[in-house]
């Protein structure tokens, strides 16, 4: 019987156990067991995907889970952390391609051993194999068949944004970069924070994929800032790619993100006035100063390379639904935060469930609107640009 999972498969570590940093622009306190406990109790999700899994002393701390009888290895794939979250183990790769861009993508595995062995692989391109996403010395399209001969996916991650993005910087067709051989291989893409599906969806070769919006969480409070709804029969990696690749009923029923405008690259920002752009898209050189010297917006990278100046959304596309995260909004401080928590339980359950009467009852109706405010799109955006993320304007409110 198929039924519905929450998922976020885009999740960072930045320290193990016993203190190694692993992605070091992450937070200290990210360690697997508070990524685990963090998602299921005040996220509310039922699947994660770890994307600095294939580090050798990461990937030793999930064999050591399984050991000790804290996790298990599914049938279907996928490890199952206490009975109570499925984790998709994988690596975020940052590949050298031919033209000397370097670009994000991810790769996931079904086993740790599958794990294991394409660990070994990427360690001899990389200098430091204990740190996630160092430059590898290979490009994508060689990376992509290493990952599927070990039976691994691999698709893009962020892919609009403008560092690291493949077609933020690097390309305007991925089949161009990679191939038609190879882009055939590609039935899945990471959107990004500063991405939706309405700005995807203007090119044509991505029509046939299922978009992802993941959290890309380096914090423990951004886990599931961004996740997905999967129909499935069980949470494990087999049903995931059927979902990806939308056979037997299985696929992704709608994705939850981050409004565009709070992402950190969504215009064009001027480096050298520091200006966000306001003008239509595509901005290229700043119009206040006339600086080339600009850090490009998604929304206007797009509007540069799109086929259609409308997006045409496939049948199979699901909806896109804006969510903003409690950390997000103006007023709410981390005593609310946890009111709410308790009376609740997750996170997804607050910004999307909980009727107003509850949550007046819970945290007062100054609160409550500021929530339901946001839940219904009535919130004013300053748009985010050049790294520093949008802002939900509201400052009246006051800290609560």
């Amino acid at each position: 019987m198929l039924a519905e999972y929450y998922g976020d498969l885009h999740i960072h570590i930045g320290r193990t156990q016993e203190g190694h940093p692993v992605k070091v622009t992450a937070s200290r306190t990210q360690t697997l067991p508070c990524v685990f406990e963090k998602a299921v109790a005040e996220k509310g999700l039922h699947i994660i995907g770890i994307v600095d899994a294939a580090c050798p002393r990461l990937y030793l701390e999930l064999a050591g889970m399984v050991e000790k009888g804290d996790a298990r290895e599914l049938a279907g794939g996928g490890l199952c952390y206490r009975d109570r979250l499925t984790v998709i183990p994988g690596a975020e790769v940052e590949t050298t391609e031919e033209n000397g861009c370097h670009t994000h993508w991810l790769a996931f595995f079904p086993s740790l051993e599958m794990l294991r062995e394409f660990s070994f692989s990427l360690s001899k391109h990389l200098t430091n194999p204990e740190l996630s996403t160092q430059p590898c010395h290979l490009p994508a399209r060689v990376l992509l068949r290493e990952v599927t001969a070990v039976g691994g996916i691999f698709f893009p991650a962020h892919a609009f944004t403008p560092h690291k993005g493949v077609y933020g910087q690097c390309t305007r067709r991925i089949k161009e970069l990679l191939g038609s051989e190879y882009f055939q291989s590609i039935f899945v893409l990471e959107l990004g924070l500063s991405a939706d599906t309405d700005m995807a969806d203007h090119l044509e070769e991505l029509a046939n994929l299922t978009f992802l919006s993941n959290s890309d969480a380096h914090s423990l409070r951004n886990i599931g800032r961004e996740f997905n709804v999967f129909l499935l029969e069980e949470p494990s990696w087999s049903e995931l790619i059927k979902a990806f690749k939308r056979s037997g009923g299985r696929r992704v029923v709608a994705n939850y993100g981050l409004n565009p405008k709070l992402g950190k690259y969504h215009r064009t920002f001027c480096l050298s006035c520091r200006r966000i752009a306001t003008a239509d898209p595509p901005v290229l050189t700043c119009p206040h100063c006339g600086s080339e010297h600009v850090v490009k917006g998604v929304f206007d990278r797009i509007a540069e390379i799109g086929d259609w100046p409308e997006p045409r959304h496939p049948e199979h596309r699901p909806p896109y639904n804006y969510q903003v995260p409690l950390s997000f909004l103006p007023g709410i401080g981390a005593k609310t935060v946890r009111r709410l928590l308790d009376r609740f339980g997750s996170e997804i359950e607050i910004l999307h469930r909980a009727s107003r009467e509850d949550i007046v009852e819970a945290v007062g109706l100054r609160v409550a609107e500021v929530i339901l405010q946001a839940r219904a799109g009535n919130v004013t955006i300053r748009t985010g640009g050049g790294g520093t993320y949008g802002k939900v304007m509201g400052e009246e409110y006051g800290a609560v």
